[in-house]
Formats: structure tokens, C-alpha cells, sequence
């Protein structure tokens, strides 16, 4: 069974799909947000023939649910209803840190980094995601 995983941020979304053995995540794209980012994401779930879907929940340090995780909620039942597919969340807290950190000791460049942290950072949510369940 494949797997997405989604960064949810206020311009980008990150994108992740896992291999057919639900092992390993690897980095897709990143998606503009805008009216259509609906439409790229069912292709992509099409293409990557996705069966679940895991959002990153940006949880408070501590643990309390603020207003971004709110919007990740809603995104989450809007995503369910219009693909279909069940969307479990996922605590996402410090994967943007973490991606960062790696790509940091990767000494990629700021330009760099920018265009592929979304993209990173999906990978994280989705392992974290996968290591879970194979515990």
C-alpha cells in the first residue's frame, strides 16, 4: 500500500509518497498553494496511486493544538471528502527543524534549501509515519 505524506504550510505544500512496501519516503514536490493545489495533489494520487494519506499535525511544544493545527484539521476533512482516501494526522512537530539541520550539514545553499524544505520536511512526517507503524 502506497502512502503520502503532506507538509500543509501557508504557501507550499510538501509532498512525500512511500515505496509499494510502505518502507521508505521519498521526497515529490512541492506544490504553490493556490485554487489548483487541490487538482495536483488528486494527479499525484492517481500517478502515485495512493491509498492513505498522512498530514502533518503542527501540534504546540506542548502537545496543545493552536490555530495552525486547526486549519491542518479542517485540511484534513476537506482532503478526506473531495479524494476520498483516509487522512490520518501526524505530530510534525520539529521536522521543519530537522530538515533543516540536514540540509544544513548537506551544505546546501539558502536558495537551495528554500525549494526543497517543504519537500524535506514531507519525507520526515511520512517516515516518521512508517517507522511507527512497522514497530
Amino acid at each position: 500500500m502506497r502512502l503520502m505524506g503532506l507538509d500543509l504550510g501557508d504557501k507550499t505544500i510538501g509532498v512525500a509518497v512511500s515505496d509499494l512496501m510502505g518502507w521508505t519516503a521519498q521526497g515529490v514536490e512541492t506544490i504553490r498553494r493556490s485554487k489548483d493545489d487541490l487538482s495536483r495533489l488528486k494527479q499525484l494520487v492517481q500517478q502515485y496511486e495512493v491509498e492513505k494519506i498522512v498530514l502533518g499535525l503542527p501540534k504546540n511544544m506542548d502537545g496543545s493544538l493552536g490555530p495552525r493545527a486547526q486549519k491542518s484539521l479542517q485540511y484534513a476533512a476537506m482532503l478526506e471528502q473531495k479524494l476520498g482516501l483516509p487522512v490520518v494526522t501526524w505530530d510534525e512537530r520539529l521536522t521543519t527543524v530537522a530538515a533543516t539541520r540536514t540540509l544544513l550539514q548537506a551544505d546546501v545553499s539558502r536558495q537551495k534549501r528554500k525549494q526543497v524544505i517543504d519537500k524535506l520536511a514531507a519525507v520526515w512526517i511520512l517516515q516518521g509515519y512508517l517507522d511507527r507503524q512497522q514497530s
